[in-house]
């Protein structure tokens, strides 16, 4: 299913495509070079200082991590997450040799965009996710102190919607995708004063 945002002028197709349906086809498959093209386009993203603050865990399904990484998202994602071809879990380091590393949110942020953006690119959909136990990930996974889990990322090939329970295929699926007008959005002269 596609749902193309609506902008007042045209932006790149991967960025117009992108959104964050949660109907994955559970017969799909992710090949290696296709995580490994995810992850190299978040490798490259800019980072403050080229400090680089972002990681990744990473499974496939049917590795040995996958259910790993499903297992500490919260009940409501991990029924419908279990359909990915992948999980990810997004990590912040907060320390390198220099120091306190600074914008760390921001670093991983820029990263996981450039990985979901690469998803689309490869045809592939995938749904960003604060529902998970960044606790239960330290434990299961090892994080050592100045790591600290951010975000989760299930990635695969779209289904029909009909996957879904009805709640999600009407409240969230199917429903329109909507934004902030850009007279709301960016500011010029004053706040509250559109710069376009």
């Amino acid at each position: 299913m596609r749902k193309p945002a609506e902008t007042s002028v045209p932006v790149a197709s991967a960025i117009a495509e992108r959104w964050s349906p949660r109907a994955f086809d559970e017969t799909a498959e992710i090949t290696e070079g296709q995580l490994t093209a995810l992850l190299e386009a978040a490798r490259w993203a800019p980072s403050f200082g080229n400090t680089q603050p972002a990681r990744y865990l990473a499974g496939r399904r049917g590795d040995a991590v996958y259910p790993r990484i499903l297992a500490t998202l919260n009940s409501g994602n991990q029924a419908w997450a279990f359909r990915a071809s992948a999980l990810l879990i997004g990590v912040t380091v907060t320390t390198n040799e220099k120091g306190e590393v600074p914008y760390t949110d921001y670093g991983l942020g820029l990263a996981s965009e450039n990985l979901v953006l690469q998803a689309v690119e490869l045809g592939l959909i995938a749904h960003q996710m604060a529902g998970f136990s960044a606790d239960a990930v330290r434990a299961e996974f090892g994080l050592p102190d100045n790591a600290t889990a951010r975000v989760a990322i299930a990635v695969g090939s779209p289904a029909d919607a009909a996957v879904l329970a009805e709640a999600w295929r009407v409240e969230r699926e199917r429903a329109p995708r909507e934004r902030l007008p850009l007279s709301e959005f960016a500011f010029g002269d004053r706040w509250g004063t559109p710069a376009l």
